[in-house]
């Protein structure tokens, strides 16, 4: 018997756009129903928006996402700020991203990177080859890391 967990994303009006993305980072294939492939009549403001939507890689990686009903303008998942000459991230959550090599995390990374703040660049740290945070372009911040054990 095994569980998984599969991070889900809620967007407001961009999921289609986020889960494209990801799909492209991760190498995988995006499977999205809108509200109106599940019956809601057209013409409605949120017919053609993801009500369902989910990124399967074939290295394992996968992720979920919606458009949140009744939302009209995209907005980011949380916030970025500088204070005192260092990027802070206030998020109610993280994507943590681990890989076995700096190389597998490296691609991933650049991907992401594209249109992103950098928290924190990839780098070696004091407990991983490479640890590096980003805030991609639809606002979601992830921590990549070689595993420890590994690294």
């Amino acid at each position: 018997m095994s569980v998984s967990a599969t991070t889900h994303l809620n967007f407001h009006g961009d999921a289609r756009e986020a889960l494209d993305f990801y799909a492209s980072a991760f190498g995988g294939q995006a499977t999205i129903s809108t509200y109106g492939d599940f019956g809601m009549p057209a013409g409605l403001p949120d017919t053609d928006k993801v009500v369902f939507g989910l990124v399967f890689a074939p290295n394992g990686f996968s992720v979920m996402a919606y458009d949140v009903p009744g939302t009209d303008s995209p907005r980011a998942v949380g916030t970025t700020r500088r204070e005192n000459g260092t990027t802070i991230t206030d998020e109610p959550f993280f994507i943590a991203l681990r890989g076995e090599t700096l190389d597998e995390v490296s691609g991933h990374w650049d991907a992401l990177a594209e249109g992103a703040t950098i928290v924190e660049p990839l780098a070696a740290s004091a407990w991983s080859a490479g640890f590096g945070m980003l805030t991609d372009r639809f606002g979601v911040t992830w921590a990549v890391s070689v595993d420890a054990a590994q690294g």
